[in-house]
């Protein structure tokens, strides 16, 4: 059984360095080791997507901008050989432009896509998250970033326990 962390962000607006909301989640020997759910302050108060996941700037006005959190979300990530995302194209680009903005160094790590796997893995289609959770029988609170990534390495171990490994 691996070891990773399952990602999820949350973002205010179009702006791939606008994350408002992460989730993360330690899997380690196909158990869930820590979860962690951290409200950011976005660099600009625009908020596009409250309507997707019902945070607003007054939820974060007060909350520390991700440079201030990167002490502990880098060291949460490092606890893991790889991540984990649901569209990980989407995640990996947050993570990679609040970094870069904040003039941080991007995480190496390599990122496993639970749409990919679940389509591998079980056929599934479509692949949106609330999909893979119904078809696997996973409880989702969609948009909810410690919900999402909890869902995100529930599916890994859903995987695993059918023979999947990780290849890096």
């Amino acid at each position: 059984m691996s070891n990773y962390v399952a990602i999820d962000f949350e973002t205010a607006n179009y702006s791939r360095t606008s994350a408002c909301a992460v989730g993360l989640v330690h899997v380690r020997g196909g158990e869930i080791v820590t979860e962690k759910t951290l409200l950011i302050r976005p660099p600009q108060r625009q908020f596009n997507f409250t309507h997707i996941h019902g945070l607003t700037w007054a939820d974060v006005e007060n909350e520390p901008t991700f440079a201030e959190l990167w002490g502990t979300l880098g060291e949460f990530i490092s606890q893991g050989d790889f991540l984990v995302a649901h569209n990980a194209s989407f995640d990996r680009g947050v993570l990679q432009g609040c970094c870069k903005s904040n003039g941080l160094q991007v995480p190496s790590l390599p990122f496993v896509c639970t749409v990919q796997l679940a389509r591998k893995q079980w056929g599934i289609f479509p692949t949106k998250l609330p999909d893979v959770c119904g078809h696997l029988d996973i409880a989702l609170n969609h948009h909810d970033a410690g919900s999402d990534s909890r869902a995100c390495a529930k599916i890994v171990m859903a995987a695993e326990g059918e023979g999947w490994r990780f290849k890096g």
